[in-house]
């Protein structure tokens, strides 16, 4: 598998990583055994970075990541880069989001998390959105204070813009940034996939195949209406949800030719956008993730990847990323 860098302190970890939102119930339901299963594809795949959050199913993503860690043995954390991260909270009494990213609340999380993951460190410990109250110099001398405890090795920032990114990073280096990223969100290339390889920042691309339209199984109507998130967002209401399967069933039929799953293409075509990328799909089935992981073997060709613009130019894709509620917390910046 190829290799990417997150940072200057991580060994060379591989270029696809697991997003573990999927052990949460967030795409429907979903058992330990499947998350067992998965983690246990990532070993026999060379996956070794896997991407959690406190949030993730109240815990239960790190707790399940955690139960594998001890089954497996000390050896294998040792080849694992663990990123969580921390700063969604909820009110006590009436349950309403917000964010809260003080030094307090921060190191209580942590230490919450390391003791669901039953490990005594984090590798990648991130603000999983901005308190806007908080000035993110600030934010980040916190996690400055963090590192020097030893409980995290690096630290980074979710959803954040190239500026919020540059006032971070002139106080200490930050590791990584995570974003939406993928041929159907290119918003990141309009100043953040700059400003990250300028500052030798990590971009973490999170649903690089498109929530499952990138895919040769994108969702139907019907799976769809099971799915909370899904039935909120533009891209996946009528009529924008048959526009967008009608225009990515042109990108399948151009990965079959190629003799490749739809999500392998998806994959290679996103690393083939930089070296500081790192895409961390998220999955609960060992089959996709099989599939995925196809697309961080080798490069694309250039042939193939003018190829995939072609049939899936920048701006194809009908309906907003995020609704209006779904859009609260992410930092907007064009």
């Amino acid at each position: 598998m190829l290799n990417r860098q997150i940072g200057t302190n991580s060994p060379p970890l591989s270029a696809l990583g697991l997003g573990a939102m999927s052990f949460s119930d967030f795409y429907g339901p979903a058992s330990d055994a499947e998350a067992f299963a998965t983690l246990t594809a990532c070993l026999e795949l060379g996956i070794t970075h896997i991407d959690t959050a406190n949030v993730y199913g109240g815990g239960r993503s790190e707790t399940l990541i955690g139960q594998f860690l001890a089954e497996q043995g000390p050896a294998l954390r040792q080849n694992l880069h663990i990123a969580t991260k921390a700063g969604i909270a909820r009110h006590p009494e009436t349950g309403a989001r917000y964010y809260n990213n003080s030094l307090a609340y921060l190191e209580a999380e942590l230490d919450k998390s390391l003791a669901r993951l039953q490990t005594d460190y984090i590798d990648l410990y991130y603000i999983h959105r901005r308190d806007p109250e908080l000035p993110i110099e600030e934010v980040t001398g916190f996690l400055v204070r963090m590192l020097e405890k030893g409980k995290l090795l690096q630290f980074g920032f979710s959803e954040i813009a190239p500026s919020s990114l540059r006032r971070a990073a002139a106080v200490h280096p930050v590791a990584a940034v995570q974003s939406e990223y993928s041929l159907a969100v290119r918003y990141p290339e309009l100043g953040l996939v700059q400003t990250c390889a300028e500052l030798g920042t990590a971009l973490v691309a999170f649903s690089p195949v498109g929530r499952g339209l990138l895919t040769d199984r994108p969702y139907r109507a019907e799976q769809v209406a099971e799915i909370a998130f899904l039935r909120g967002n533009p891209r996946f209401m009528e009529p924008n949800l048959s526009a967008n399967l009608a225009i990515t069933d042109k990108f399948r039929a151009l990965a079959a030719e190629a003799g490749r799953p739809a999500a392998a293409l998806a994959i290679g075509w996103l690393l083939a956008q930089g070296p500081p990328i790192l895409p961390i799909p998220g999955t609960k089935s060992a089959k996709h993730l099989a599939e995925l992981a196809q697309g961080a073997v080798a490069p694309l060709g250039d042939d193939l990847l003018a190829a995939i613009d072609k049939v899936l130019p920048v701006g194809w894709a009908h309906g907003e990323r995020y609704s209006e509620e779904q859009w609260h917390g992410p930092e907007k910046y064009c």
